[in-house]
């Protein structure tokens, strides 16, 4: 399996991440930043800143539905999603994006899945940019990509994003979705689209973890998991995060460019001049998840209990997955998630570099269309800046 990006949530370099995905990052993304580069820059001149496709099921055994409970998660007593559920947010974080309404979503469930009829269909809130999430149900969630595309490579990388998902279905300590079937398009909605296994939680943007000590030796558990994965000798084959540093460098010079009133940009400047240097060392590719960014994360009391947008699951830079260290934790629980995982120095600078890249594109591009985006990448680059030697 090749991966189509890593990262993707992404902001602007990978998966314009986020949350329940937003997904904001490089890789296709990356592509699509450059197409329209140019409206973003009018923009901040005026203001700164056939039949539907069954998936065959996951892996039998696993029984997070209902149980969930898993060494190392937990389990919280409530209606599931209960957080999460709200009308989407209308505000268009792409000049391309769709427009997905819950009566378009209910004629397209009762069209392609009757045996779905009977079930609530509600939009819900969610960080994530790179898919509208609806609920069907109790134990459903479909997600209905926002970004106009062409329709086949739209079906190759939710059935690729798919095949991740079961790869990894059961075989880390906290539950993550798994894949139950693929939508065709209709009922004016140009696109595929996918359903998978619901899983409760709040999302980290609004539970705040960092300063949980499990929270952290958690997250280092999952990361620690997905390394453990075996690559089946499959190798880092995007351009989004998860290779090479330097490769960024445009991407970079352009988030500098957009962040001037937003930023300090010259010193950011020299953060990057430092760690686009770091070289890759002798590590081979390890399995990532490529995204653990707030909006990935649900969370209950300071624990985990899932992480989300596993579909970029695949073979990365092993320091990829330490982005999660600053965007998710502070000091003392990040330095906890460092002695787990025993990172070197070369490896754990590499993870800052990651993040660095992740939160620059996060902060501009959302600044107006998703504000808690754009504040997580603050939040985050504050993070960096505050672990660098004064420059």
């Amino acid at each position: 399996m090749q991966r189509a990006q890593v990262g993707g949530h992404h902001p602007p370099a990978g998966r314009v991440n986020g949350g329940e995905g937003q997904a904001l990052e490089f890789g296709r993304l990356q592509h699509f930043f450059h197409l329209c580069t140019q409206a973003v820059d009018q923009v901040l001149s005026v203001r700164p800143p056939n039949r539907s496709a069954r998936l065959s099921p996951a892996t039998p055994t696993d029984s997070r539905l209902p149980s969930m409970q898993r060494s190392g998660c937990t389990k919280k007593k409530r209606v599931a999603g209960e957080d999460r559920d709200a009308d989407a947010s209308t505000m268009k974080m792409h000049p391309n994006q769709l427009t997905v309404s819950p009566e378009t979503v209910r004629t397209l469930v009762d069209q392609q899945f009757p045996e779905w009829r009977s079930l609530p269909v509600r939009s819900i809130t969610a960080q994530g940019t790179v898919n509208a999430i609806f609920r069907i149900g109790d134990r459903l969630a479909a997600r209905f990509p926002l970004e106009s595309a062409d329709v086949e490579s739209t079906r190759r990388q939710l059935k690729a994003e798919a095949e991740a998902a079961r790869e990894l279905a059961g075989r880390t300590r906290c539950p993550t979705p798994e894949p139950v079937a693929l939508g065709e398009p209709g009922a004016g909605y140009p696109l595929p689209w996918s359903v998978q296994t619901w899983l409760p939680g709040i999302v980290a943007v609004n539970e705040d973890p960092g300063g949980s000590y499990p929270f952290a030796r958690e997250l280092a558990d999952f990361i620690g998991d997905l390394r453990a994965i075996d690559t089946r000798g499959r190798t880092f084959a995007s351009t989004g995060r998860g290779g090479e540093l330097q490769s960024h460098d445009a991407w970079m010079e352009t988030c500098f460019r957009h962040s001037e009133q937003l930023l300090d940009v010259p010193r950011l400047r020299r953060v990057w001049a430092t760690l686009r240097d770091l070289p890759r060392g002798a590590a081979e590719d390890v399995m990532a998840h490529g995204d653990l960014i707030p909006g990935n994360v649900l969370v209950s009391a300071g624990r985990i209990t899932g992480i989300l947008d596993i579909g970029g699951f695949g073979p990365a830079d092993p320091s990829l997955d330490l982005v999660s260290a600053w965007h998710l934790l502070e000091a003392g629980p990040r330095q906890a998630l460092r002695d787990h995982l025993g990172c070197d120095d070369l490896e754990w600078e590499r993870g800052k570099a990651w993040a660095f890249v992740q939160a620059m594109g996060l902060v501009w591009y959302y600044v107006e269309s998703n504000p808690a985006m754009s504040r997580t990448g603050q939040q985050s680059l504050e993070r960096v800046l505050a672990d660098q030697s004064p420059a």
